[in-house]
């Protein structure tokens, strides 16, 4: 709908339910028992009414925010409507230019009824209602509003043949036919345009289609019509005289009659509620692909015959080299019209068991694809897996999911709803129930083979010595890698006969021999196309087999290798150039398995392990220097102070690369974390755990918690091998960062013990001083206040050691602690510490963190005015210089503050927007103690079974990450819901309340002691 110039946003998805049923029905009343029925579909919650009363509520406010004039929605008896203009509703201004150009065409007006029913398509600006949960109302409209849309559009082609603009009516129907291919009307037409164009081969191409279809999905042959145009195109092929009788062939009505589904989007592009940008994250198309035909056919018609009622999952399964990716990036490409929203790609790594992709980073590696950024990626693996079902249940979506290792891998990347296409690829064959059975991919045909030989080296060359074609492909196997490496050795010969190369693949070469074999085949093929190269090209395909991530730049080839950037450059553009290494973007380049598996076997009998180790040891030593360039950016000073690391001359490299950025390690990442696995194999153990740390401060700043503690586990082991004390301590330091995070309390408390025990005898000050500064806040993450408060005091005795250490770390920590524990003027004293070592330092991170605890305090000492002047100038320092840090805890305690003040709508639009932001930084104790404090403030405004509700799922948080204060907190909430109703129920949760906060030594124990004393003098024993 047109409102004004400026986007509306329209908040939930349920609240774009609501305006959606509304709009497509403006002006009429919608009860609200219609808007239960299609938000829930006949499974309502007790709280439905509810709910949409306060989502009518939410969208009313918006339209009151705008400008007299442009609609709003009234509160009329049981129900609302839409009062607005049906005409500033797309959907209804298209309605009336369709029926006006239907009108046109038959006045013979056919200029005007073109422009009338352009004007009418060029409102729809995709799906309709894209984004938006649809219940039974909204399908069924969706559904029609899409039929009237494409019958309009066949009647705008129909106007383009009337005109003589064939080319334009068979542009508009291949759309059509491609995301409809049962649609017979618009194949009438299309046939009609393609003779009318005197392409009499593509008309009756075009029948021989729908009939393929028909068959396939209908068991049914084409119509009347179908059958007729064809019968008179072939008539007139024959009898040139009466070319005429095939376009003169009548399209009645009823060809223009076939139901569709889809619809008009309500209101501008720009205010669409849920649009989705398309993403494609699939490989660059190979652009001769042949053959397949049956396989291809079987799997998109399989596609469409379940497609609307479950998800299509197709596995492919057969030998190396079948070109089961091949086949599954083309069949994505062939359905990607159809599912516009997504294309995305990974590879699982199932070749083998060191870089195998877990399916926790797996949907990592997808959410991210689907422009999820990554602070809003659970920790959790279940949560992770409900959030990608639910992005792709708001999309149409092809997912390629290569080179899976196991159906375990693969089944929690599967799509709950029908609206993704998942096409998995693996050389085992894989079984499961929900994935339907495995396709195994067979080698292909001959004549298939010779036509993709024939794309390879040039039609006139095959055409001109059939015999040596088909040859030359079954001494390929019919292998389709072996046949593309074959036919570019070919084609970049000119003056080579297909004899010449079939000649030469059955003489005494060994690896022409091994051509004809399984496994060997592939690598005879590779070697034919190997042995060509040039000593030092030779050189650089088998050190590229060393390599230990998947992608490859021409800097890191050219450490591996002793190479210059322009040596490196061309030997990796003449490995191109003969189908060796695969070019991604042009500044990337990766391997085929396979291929990998023969440069790994010819480096290790050609080159000594000598040489092999000199190469690794210049990668290794390149790649770390340029990821300590980019840690230098994001912890000046503290990086070089742990990881000392002499330039191994290699600086033309580095510079290579460019101005590191984080952005750079967020490309190379994955491939990063596979070179910390491969040093510590190697043995390089001092690069190994190096490295790791490098990465820690993107990972942990970017939520990569799971490759923190994998970095950082190799770490620990290659410090170990070396005995290097201080690395130990480092690696234990860090990987308990990870720890903490991912609720692992008892983890990060046990290698925070390890490093401080390490660092006794250090010579360092300033990081056993770090060690012990983060041990006192994992005492107070996991409760144990009392050691906490204890261990910083014992720091702040030594003070001067500390130094920024002790104003950074330890004095906020304290404070929190004291805080903690209800020692609100030694806390308060803390904090104003902290506070005046920011401002004498001049850093605005720990100014804006200082304030907030300041606040806090406040707050709990019940000075709530000042406490909320306090919070509101941290959260305005943090919109000044873009620190987010810990802003969920300080939302949650201006709502804290404004439940004080009776604000109950306030307080509860600030608790619920702190929890969205301790789920979107990983911090699931702060979402606990957000959702507590939702519970407390939902029951101040009477809503005792939605408070219920919440702290139990508080509860269930706590428990499951081992924090006792809200495990606490979140029991005496729900004895607070069961106060009136039962008694004795909250008497059983008061008491196991008290349990925890009295081990805790926190002031909450006072308030459950006096709660218990109320309900044992209130109740009443009865006696004999």
């Amino acid at each position: 709908m047109q409102l004004s110039t400026r986007t509306l946003r329209l908040g939930t998805p349920k609240q774009q339910a609501i305006f959606a049923m509304l709009s497509v029905q403006p002006g009429r009343l919608v009860t609200v028992d219609d808007l239960v029925d299609e938000l829930w579909d006949g499974r309502p919650p007790r709280s439905a009414v509810a709910n949409v009363r306060t989502y009518a509520a939410n969208l009313r406010r918006t339209f009151e925010a705008r400008p007299a004039g442009q609609g709003a929605i009234v509160r009329q008896h049981n129900g609302y409507r839409l009062d607005v203009d049906p005409e500033r509703v797309d959907l209804f201004r298209f309605e009336l230019e369709r029926n006006a150009g239907r009108e046109a065409v038959t006045g013979g007006h056919l200029d005007r009824a073109r422009g009338l029913l352009e004007r009418a398509l060029a409102r729809w600006r995709g799906p309709m209602l894209a984004g938006v949960p649809l219940g039974p109302v909204l399908t069924s409209r969706t559904a029609a509003f899409e039929e009237e849309r494409l019958l309009t559009v066949e009647l705008l082609a129909d106007v383009h043949l009337r005109s003589g603009r064939d080319d334009l009516a068979i542009s508009l129907l291949r759309e059509v036919v491609v995301r409809h291919p049962l649609r017979e009307p618009a194949y009438v037409l299309l046939m009609r345009a393609l003779y009318e164009r005197g392409d009499n081969a593509e008309a009756l191409a075009a029948y021989d289609e729908i009939r393929a279809t028909l068959t396939t999905e209908l068991g049914v042959g084409p119509g009347g019509n179908l059958e007729e145009l064809r019968r008179s195109i072939v008539t007139a092929m024959s009898r040139p005289a009466s070319a005429g009788a095939a376009a003169g062939v009548r399209v009645t009505a009823r060809d223009r009659s076939v139901a569709v589904g889809a619809g008009v989007a309500v209101g501008t592009a720009s205010a669409q509620p849920g649009r989705i940008n398309p993403v494609d994250h699939l490989p660059r198309a190979v652009t001769d692909f042949v053959g397949r035909e049956d396989v291809v056919l079987r799997l998109l018609a399989e596609t469409r015959r379940v497609e609307k009622r479950v998800p299509a999952v197709h596995i492919i399964d057969g030998m190396a080299g079948s070109g089961k990716t091949t086949l599954a990036v083309h069949i994505a490409q062939r359905l990607s019209r159809r599912y516009p929203d997504a294309a995305l790609f990974i590879d699982l790594c199932g070749h083998g068991d060191k870089n195998l992709i877990e399916p926790a980073a797996a949907l990592f590696t997808l959410l991210r694809q689907l422009g999820v950024p990554a602070d809003r990626v659970p920790v959790e693996f279940d949560d992770r897996v409900e959030l990608w079902r639910q992005e792709l249940a708001r999309r149409r979506s092809v997912v390629v999911l290569d080179n899976a290792a196991s159906s375990e891998q693969i089944m929690p990347l599967l799509p709950a709803e029908p609206t993704t296409v998942v096409l998995v690829t693996s050389r085992r064959r894989l079984t499961h129930p929900d994935a339907g059975p495995s396709r195994t991919l067979p080698v292909m045909g001959p004549q298939e083979s010779v036509d993709l030989l024939r794309l390879t080296v040039g039609r006139d060359r095959v055409e001109a010595e059939p015999d040596a074609a088909a040859e030359v492909v079954r001494r390929c196997g019919y292998l389709p890698l072996a046949i593309r490496l074959a036919g570019a050795r070919l084609a970049h010969r000119r003056g080579w006969r297909l004899a010449d190369l079939a000649e030469q693949m059955a003489g005494d070469a060994p690896v022409l021999h091994h051509l004809a074999q399984e496994e060997s085949t592939v690598t005879g093929a590779f070697a034919a196309s190997y042995e060509p190269l040039p000593p030092p090209t030779r050189r650089v395909f088998r050190f590229l087999g060393l390599y230990p991530g998947s992608r490859f730049g021409v800097p890191a080839v050219a450490a591996l290798t002793g190479l210059t950037i322009a040596e490196a450059g061309a030997a990796l553009d003449d490995l191109v150039d003969r189908n060796l290494v695969e070019d991604l973007d042009s500044t990337r380049y990766r391997l085929h398995d396979l291929m990998r598996q023969y440069s790994i076997e010819l480096c290790s009998r050609t080159d000594s392990a000598n040489d092999r180790r000199l190469g690794l040891a210049r990668l290794f030593d390149f790649t770390l220097e340029v990821a300590l360039k980019v840690a230098d950016l994001l912890e000046p000073g503290v990086i070089r102070s742990q990881v000392t690391h002499v330039p191994s001359g290699q600086a033309e490299l580095v510079e290579a690369v460019g101005e590191p950025t984080a952005e750079w390690l967020e490309v190379e990442r994955a491939d990063l974390v596979t070179m910390v696995l491969a040093a510590r194999e190697s043995q390089f153990y001092q690069h190994c755990w190096q490295l790791a740390r490098a990465l820690w401060r993107f990972c942990y700043i970017r939520g990569y918690f799971e490759d923190i503690i994998l970095t950082h586990r190799q770490g620990l082991e290659a410090a170990e091998a070396v005995g290097d004390t201080d690395a130990l301590a480092l690696m234990n330091n860090y990987l308990a960062s990870a720890y903490v995070r991912t609720g692992n309390k008892q983890g990060a408390l046990d290698h925070l013990t390890r490093s401080v025990d390490l660092s006794r005898n250090s010579r360092d000050v300033l990081n056993p001083a770090r060690y012990r500064a983060n041990l006192a806040a994992v005492y107070w993450w996991s409760g144990h206040l009392a050691e906490s408060v204890k261990l910083g005091f014992e720091c702040l005795q030594d003070y001067k050691v500390y130094g920024d250490i002790g104003g950074s770390i330890l004095l906020p920590n304290l404070g929190l602690a004291l805080t903690a524990m209800g020692r609100y003027e030694e806390a308060l004293r803390i904090h104003r510490l902290h506070l005046a070592w920011a401002r004498t330092n001049s850093d605005e991170f720990h100014t804006l963190n200082a304030l907030s605890h300041i606040g806090a305090v406040r707050l709990r000492m019940g000075d709530v005015p000042q406490a909320i002047r306090i919070l509101m100038a941290s959260l305005a320092l943090r919109d000044r210089t873009g620190h987010r840090y810990a802003e969920a805890e300080v939302r949650n305690d201006l709502g804290i503050a404004y439940r004080g003040l009776g604000r109950l709508v306030e307080a509860q639009q600030e608790h619920e927007l702190a929890r969205r932001l301790a789920i979107g930084s990983g911090e699931r104790h702060v979402e606990a103690a957000a959702l507590n404090e939702l519970g407390r403030t939902l029951l101040a405004q009477g809503r005792g079974g939605e408070a219920c509700e919440v702290h139990q799922e508080a509860l269930r948080l706590a428990t499951r990450i081992s924090h006792p204060y809200e495990q606490g907190r979140a029991l005496a909430g729900l004895a607070e819901c069961f106060a009136r109703a039962d008694p004795a129920e909250a008497r059983r949760h008061w008491e196991r309340a008290l349990a925890i906060f009295r081990r805790m030594g926190v002031p909450e124990r006072f308030e459950a002691e006096r709660r218990l004393a109320e309900l044992a003098s209130t109740t009443v024993v009865s006696g004999p």
